[in-house]
């Protein structure tokens, strides 16, 4: 007997509780090399994977996001923990927005935060960060399981069960994808206003001075 869409769902929201972040002690004090990094990562983001297939991060995707200056060079072909850090922020962005929208994000991080002389750190940033992870992602079950329960009630006047079932699993879909798509206007408004302008005053230090 094919499962019905509450029956997927149950198995989709149990599988979320499997997803967990790469915490900061979990990472290796030590310096790593390409292997060991791309080895480390594949490791503990293996419950993201989609097919059995999928490449997380490949030497390939690091060497590009350092040509792309979102990842400073490694130091002696080697990475550090920061190198780390800031590859799992890329990894979760690169999902949702352009290289040239991390460029912006990534571009004020590094330069105030990256280097084990700042006052504010990298790791702390990290911590402070995804230590929303678990009430974040609570949220947002309930939210899914609100839409769920919203979609499962459309369509009663389709007499079909099959073309209902269909049309229903479409509606939630659609309402999931506008939750995705709006969220990532924000995002991208919070780019182009934000940081932008604030690279425009970094490069017009007389402009600020006028403002004062």
């Amino acid at each position: 007997m094919d499962k019905t869409n509450k029956e997927y769902i149950h198995e989709i929201l149990m599988g979320l509780k499997s997803l967990d972040y790469i915490k900061p002690e979990e990472i290796p004090e030590l310096d790593l090399y390409m292997d060991q990094l791309t080895t480390f990562m594949d490791s503990h983001l293996e419950s993201t994977r989609r097919y059995s297939d999928d490449k997380l991060l490949t030497k390939t995707m690091i060497n590009n996001y350092t040509k792309n200056k979102l990842l400073p060079a490694p130091n002696k072909k080697k990475y550090s923990k920061e190198h780390m850090l800031l590859l799992i922020f890329i990894y979760y962005f690169k999902n949702i927005l352009s290289i040239s929208d991390i460029q912006e994000i990534f571009t004020p991080l590094t330069e105030k935060f990256y280097g084990k002389d700042k006052k504010t750190t990298l790791e702390h940033i990290y911590e402070g960060v995804f230590s929303l992870q678990k009430e974040e992602a609570r949220r947002l079950t309930k939210d899914v399981i609100n839409k769920f329960k919203h979609s499962e009630e459309m369509f009663p006047e389709i007499e079909d069960e099959e073309e209902r079932e269909f049309l229903r699993t479409f509606s939630f879909i659609c309402m999931m994808s506008f939750d995705v798509y709006v969220k990532r206007v924000i995002i991208e408004r919070l780019i182009d206003t934000q940081l932008k302008q604030e690279k425009e005053d970094k490069k017009s230090p007389n402009k600020n001075q006028n403002k004062k």
